[in-house]
């Protein structure tokens, strides 16, 4: 029986234990779910929870099994989270693989996992076949939840069944896959647990924490890649404290996003750094759907002070907050920085401060830097190697064990990022360690480009050994101000002329982040760089 003090604890039975303490928080979807579109955008708890052992169903019809996994690969949506339930909740291991990714690299990564059964839609499928990677091959079976294509099977093959018993797992045993952004190449296949996903990084943010926690009159949004394992402690926390409203974004195209939060006004807003960027116009505009949003969250990547100022000004709230997180797919958040409308308007004329990352999680993380050569910690205020210690740490990397080992130092995990832990005790970001440049700070210069040029979306600069560091402009129509270039940029390290493309013909991840190494061989540069490259 669960206490009024429990925290979310079983992903597989999630949305029942939900229904069991009568939570009634309506979910509305930008679009029908996929795997069940004749349930239409509006579903309660119950409901959800019919339908997850519905699937689970479906998931044994097709010969899943416990301790099996699940590769679930398809257009980005909310039916992610309510895949991965099903085949928890029939003691299988979900694998969420982004549809963003290359077939070369889908192919790569299912057979790292060699799935019982893969879950994807007609589109993916005939694409991948297309480009010569018939991803059905490389499962077990595959199951199309849209339609039919040779080779899979159907969800009419498979409905009807019976509803199997739910299964708990040992918390320390596996429980959902999630794979890393894969900036620099072929993302890892991260292994978390109940204890480390469910307990530690849902559990903790299931509490009514102080401008944080879900209030029961909030419209929570999400705009993010469902595929990555945030969309799953963000589902368990959100629901559990009930607010009214969960609101689920699964496009960052304006034309389905703009009229979804016209209509629902959510008071507050998740979204990848790269969405915040999009929608930044949106932001200016008169009547926008940003005017009840008392909070803002970003994690996934490094914000532009601009796009902050933008939401935090377009909102008829008295005192909004951007909530700034760091944290990879392996740790969860390791630190979190509120910034506010006065913080932000002391910034203008001087360099902007979002990479200063804040402090550690108190009694959750812990950090500490390193010299990159000898791997031993140097004083508060020098760049190094920044090293964390964690509750919410994954299991490891489905198969690379070697390179999840290589990782560690004793007790403390390589993060593969450069910073400083200031003598405060917050930690300012310098750059991952494979795009590091002598001048500087990649993102330190990305953001004061950004901050002086409002005509460029996002500014991406590569280090180029032997040469200036080549920066890409990205603009929405592809072209640039070199005039007004040069004059923003006289007073920084010397650059190179740089190049000018659309948002769309940047190579991206599922989440927005720009894939560095695609991008320098999109545009003939060469794939070297100033850092080694080895904690990636």
């Amino acid at each position: 029986m669960m206490t009024p003090f429990s925290k979310p604890i079983h992903l597989g039975t999630l949305f029942d234990d939900l229904a069991e303490r009568g939570h009634a928080t309506a979910v509305h979807l930008s679009r029908p779910l996929d795997i069940a579109p004749g349930l239409g955008t509006a579903l309660d708890i119950p409901r959800l929870a019919g339908l997850v052992a519905e699937a689970a169903g479906w998931l044994t019809s097709a010969g899943v099994r416990p301790g099996d996994r699940v590769a679930i690969a398809k257009r980005n949506h909310w039916d992610y989270v309510v895949l991965s339930c099903a085949a928890a909740r029939v003691g299988a291991v979900p694998a969420s693989l982004s549809a963003h990714l290359d077939p070369s690299v889908l192919e790569v990564l299912l057979k790292r996992l060699d799935p019982a059964l893969l879950v994807t839609d007609a589109a993916l499928l005939a694409a991948c076949r297309e480009g010569g990677t018939d991803l059905a091959s490389l499962a077990g079976r595959a199951l199309v939840v849209d339609g039919t294509a040779a080779g899979a099977l159907s969800t009419d093959d498979v409905r009807g069944g019976p509803e199997p018993r739910p299964r708990r797992p040992p918390l320390d045993a596996p429980l959902a896959i999630m794979h890393t952004s894969g900036t620099t190449g072929v993302p890892k296949l991260v292994v978390h647990s109940t204890r480390t996903i469910m307990r530690r990084l849902a559990g903790f943010e299931a509490h009514r924490w102080p401008l944080l926690g879900s209030r029961p009159d909030d419209a929570v949004a999400s705009a993010v890649s469902f595929a990555h394992g945030r969309a799953l402690a963000w589902t368990a926390s959100v629901l559990w404290l009930a607010p009214a409203r969960l609101l689920a974004v699964s496009s960052s195209d304006w034309a389905e996003a703009g009229p979804f939060l016209e209509r629902h006004r959510p008071t507050t807003l998740e979204a990848q750094p790269a969405t915040y960027v999009r929608w930044q116009d949106r932001a200016a505009e008169r009547r926008a759907p940003f005017e009840r949003v008392r909070l803002y969250i970003s994690t996934f990547d490094a914000m532009h002070p601009p796009t902050v100022r933008a939401f935090l000004g377009a909102t008829r709230h008295r005192h909004p907050v951007w909530m700034q997180g760091w944290g990879q797919s392996e740790t969860g958040p390791l630190t979190f920085r509120f910034l506010t409308r006065r913080a932000m308007a002391t910034e203008r004329g001087r360099h902007p401060t979002t990479r200063d990352l804040g402090r550690p999680v108190p009694t959750r993380t812990a950090l500490r830097v390193v010299d990159p050569q000898t791997l031993r910690p140097v004083p508060r205020g020098t760049q190094g190697l920044v090293f964390c210690r964690s509750e919410a740490l994954c299991l490891g990397y489905v198969g690379e064990e070697e390179r999840w080992r290589s990782k560690w130092v004793g007790q403390w995990w390589n993060t593969g990022d450069l910073g400083v832990l200031t003598r405060t005790g917050s930690v300012r970001l310098v750059d991952r360690e494979v795009d590091a440049i002598p001048e500087g700070s990649c993102l330190e210069l990305e953001d004061v480009i950004a901050d002086r040029l409002p005509g460029v979306l996002e500014c991406v600069v590569l280090g180029v050994p032997g040469r200036p560091s080549l920066p890409v402009a990205v603009t929405e129509d592809g072209t640039l101000d070199l005039d007004a270039w040069r004059r923003a940029v006289t007073d920084l390290p010397p650059l190179a002329d740089p190049v000018a493309m659309k948002w769309d013909e940047v190579p991206r991840t599922g989440t927005g982040k720009v894939r560095r190494a695609a991008l320098r061989d999109r545009i003939g540069e060469t794939p070297d760089t100033h850092g080694t490259g080895r904690w990636t």
